[in-house]
């Protein structure tokens, strides 16, 4: 399988309000930068939309290693929760919906063809790539200001 290191940040104003994400995959040498948007969304749901939207412009099952700076995206998968609630009907541990099942179970999709590492990051840190993504996500969220 290729190998591929995906970087995703999630940004909104406001929380929900306009949002956006950004992702940059690298394979090899070559580099490529996506993002977009949505004016009524949550952080949250951008996290989820930059990691999803990266992984679904694979064209082959790759091994993958993804950076986030999203403890929601990280633990959701790492520590089974989505699997968990997706088992419960979309319900959480204490029987309260799940938020975002759509996105969660269209990860869930996506994490069965791709062999992926989730690897945290401290977002608005050092790290080039994670700034990078969070400059696209919020040029997103920007075009949805009045």
């Amino acid at each position: 399988m290729k190998q591929v290191t995906i970087y995703t940040d999630g940004a909104c104003s406001g929380n929900p309000g306009p949002g956006g994400w950004g992702a940059i995959l690298q394979y090899g040498t070559a580099k490529k930068e996506i993002s977009g948007g949505d004016p009524m969304t949550t952080n949250n749901k951008m996290e989820l939309m930059g990691v999803i939207s990266a992984l679904e412009l694979l064209k082959e099952p790759c091994k993958i290693d993804l950076y986030s700076d999203s403890k929601y995206v990280i633990d959701g998968i790492t520590k089974g929760w989505a699997k968990g609630w997706k088992a419960r009907g979309w319900k959480k541990a204490d029987k309260t919906p799940a938020k975002n099942p759509e996105l969660w179970d269209r990860l869930l999709g996506l994490l069965e063809v791709h062999a992926v590492t989730f690897h945290w990051v401290k977002g608005h840190a050092d790290n080039p790539y994670n700034n990078r993504c969070d400059e696209l996500a919020v040029a997103e969220w920007k075009k949805y200001r009045a």
